[in-house]
């Protein structure tokens, strides 16, 4: 029997840079439960679709779990489609801190980095 192509998600995973590993490993540390964050693709914003970022302790069978240096990442089957080969990354400069998505199947992105076109 013939090897079936690997789907996009699975030939192109989700990576965590170090930089957002250790915010999510302290925010994780802060919380009085263990849980993770969980990453999600939703419909909306101003291009589109949005990324959103939650404390979750629920996971399900079929999410994808991230985990490097006591961060813990949870991301759904549907969202994972949109995510596939990106990286999260976490950015702390002169505007504020926020979790970033380096995404190569987004060809558009608002002016703030939260929506995005495919």
């Amino acid at each position: 029997m013939p090897d079936m192509p690997a789907s996009p998600a699975t030939a192109m995973p989700v990576t965590l840079s170090d930089r957002a590993a250790r915010r999510i490993a302290d925010i994780l540390k802060a919380e009085a439960h263990p849980s993770a964050l969980r990453v999600a693709v939703t419909g909306g914003g101003c291009s589109g679709f949005q990324y959103n970022f939650a404390l979750d302790d629920a996971q399900l069978d079929e999410d994808l779990v991230l985990e490097k240096d006591g961060a813990r990442v949870l991301i759904d089957p549907v969202s994972l489609d949109f995510l596939a080969g990106a990286e999260i990354d976490f950015a702390d400069d002169l505007i504020g801190q926020s979790f970033k998505i380096n995404n190569p199947n987004a060809t558009a992105s608002c002016g703030c980095g939260t929506s995005f076109t495919v």
